[in-house]
C-alpha cells in the first residue's frame, strides 16, 4: 500500500462516525473481510513440554508431597472438607462470570453496529476466559479472541482498541483501588490483621504509581502521532520528530480508551458494577474455600492475599498456572496463615475459579464460531 493510499485510509477512518447508520455497512464489510478466528497452533515441542509439566506436577503430588514434614495436617483438612462450603464456592464462580458478562455488555454493547445481547456476551467472554487460561502472557490470548469477535460484529479497529482498553482499565482500576485501600489500611492499622510491608504497603505504592501513569496517559492528545508526523513532514524536528511520532502511537492510542473508562467511572454503569461483582465474587470463592477447610483470615488480609497472588498471571506460564498458586500461598505464609490451610484452600480456589469455567469456555468457543458465521450470513441492511 502506497503512502498516499495509507494516509487517505487513515483519514477516512478518523473522519468516519462509526456508530451512525450510514457507516455500519462499511464497518461490517471491513470486519467480515478481516483475519480468521484465532486458532491454537500446537507444535510437537509445545506438546512435549506440556505433557512433561503435567507429569511433573502429578509426580510431585504423589511422591514428593507425602514426604514433606507437616503435610499430614493438609491431608486431614482435605478429608474433613465441608461439601456445603464447596457448593457455595461453585455458586460464587457462576456469579463472578455473570459479573464479567455484565461488564462486557456495559463497555461493548452501547451503540454497537449490531445488537450484542447477554447470549453473545456470554459466548465472547467465556471463550476469551478459556483462551486466557490455556495460554500465557497475562491473558493476551483471551484479548485477541475478544478483539476478533468484536471486529466480526462490525466494529472498526479503532473502536475495538478503545473499548478493549476501557474494559481493561475499568476492571484493573478496581484491582488497584482495592490494593491501595486494603494495603494501606492494614499498614496503618485501620484494618485488623498482620501487615508485612512487602504484601501490604509495597503493592499499594505500586498500584498508586500505576494509576498515576494511567492518568498521565489519559492527558495525551489522541491525535498526537498525527501531529508529530505532520510536523516531521513539514521539515520540523528532523529525526527526533520522526522517532517521537512512532513512539507516540502507543500512549495516543491508549489515551482514548482510558478516557472512555474514566467516563464509565464518573457515571457508574453496568460496566463498573459488573467489574465490582466479578472481583468481589472471585474473592468470595477463596473465602468459601477457606471456610471449607478451616477459618478464613480477616477480610482485608484475604483481599491482599488474593490480589498479590494474582500478580502471578504476569509470569510467562499458561494461564499463570503455578505462578498464581505460588503467589497466593506465599502471601498466605507472609500473613501467618497455617501452611496446610493455605495450601488446600488456594488449590481449591484455583480448581473452582480457574479450571471449572474452562470446559464451558471451550464450548462457548465453538458456539461463538457459529454466531460469527450467522453475522456474516446476515449483514446489517444498508440504511435507506
Amino acid at each position: 500500500m502506497s503512502d498516499d493510499v495509507r494516509v487517505r485510509e487513515q483519514r477516512r477512518q478518523e473522519d468516519m462516525k462509526p456508530w451512525e447508520p450510514s457507516a455500519m455497512v462499511e464497518l461490517e464489510r471491513e470486519a467480515l473481510e478481516d483475519e480468521e478466528m484465532p486458532r491454537v497452533h500446537v507444535s510437537g515441542r509445545m506438546l512435549a513440554v506440556g505433557v512433561l509439566f503435567v507429569a511433573s506436577v502429578v509426580a510431585f503430588v504423589v511422591f514428593v508431597l507425602p514426604q514433606i514434614n507437616g503435610l499430614h495436617d493438609t491431608w486431614t483438612r482435605i478429608e474433613d472438607g465441608n461439601p456445603w462450603w464447596l457448593g457455595v464456592a461453585a455458586l460464587f464462580v457462576v456469579a463472578s462470570f455473570g459479573g464479567y458478562v455484565v461488564q462486557f455488555l456495559g463497555v461493548f454493547a452501547p451503540g454497537a453496529p449490531r445488537r450484542l445481547g447477554p447470549w453473545e456476551a456470554y459466548q465472547v467472554t467465556m471463550a476469551a476466559l478459556a483462551a486466557t487460561r490455556l495460554f500465557a502472557a497475562a491473558g493476551a490470548g483471551g484479548l485477541a479472541l475478544q478483539a476478533w469477535a468484536m471486529r466480526r460484529s462490525g466494529m472498526s479497529r479503532r473502536m475495538v482498541a478503545d473499548r478493549t482498553i476501557a474494559f481493561l482499565v475499568v476492571q484493573y482500576w478496581m484491582y488497584a483501588a482495592a490494593v491501595i485501600v486494603f494495603g494501606l489500611g492494614l499498614d496503618a492499622g485501620i484494618f485488623s490483621g498482620p501487615a508485612p510491608f512487602a504484601v501490604t504497603a509495597l503493592p499499594a505504592i505500586l498500584a498508586l504509581v500505576a494509576m498515576a501513569i494511567a492518568g498521565l496517559i489519559a492527558l495525551t492528545p489522541t491525535d498526537l502521532q498525527r501531529r508529530l508526523e505532520q510536523w516531521h513532514a513539514a521539515g520540523g524536528g528532523g529525526r527526533f520528530s520522526h522517532a517521537a511520532g512512532k513512539l507516540a502511537g502507543i500512549p495516543a492510542s491508549a489515551s482514548s480508551g482510558i478516557r472512555l473508562a474514566i467516563e464509565h467511572g464518573r457515571h457508574p454503569d453496568r460496566a463498573v458494577w459488573g467489574a465490582v461483582l466479578y472481583w468481589a465474587t472471585q474473592i468470595a470463592v477463596l473465602w468459601a474455600a477457606f471456610h471449607a477447610f478451616g477459618s478464613p483470615p480477616p477480610l482485608a488480609v484475604l483481599v491482599m492475599i488474593y490480589f498479590v497472588g494474582m500478580l502471578g498471571n504476569l509470569l510467562p506460564l499458561p494461564g499463570g498456572v503455578g505462578g498464581v498458586d505460588g503467589g497466593m500461598i506465599g502471601a498466605c505464609l507472609a500473613f501467618s496463615v497455617p501452611s496446610s490451610l493455605a495450601l488446600v484452600s488456594v488449590l481449591t480456589y484455583r480448581a473452582f475459579a480457574f479450571w471449572l469455567p474452562t470446559v464451558p469456555g471451550i464450548v462457548a468457543y465453538f458456539q461463538l464460531r457459529r454466531t460469527v458465521a450467522r453475522w456474516k450470513a446476515n449483514p446489517v441492511p444498508e440504511p435507506a
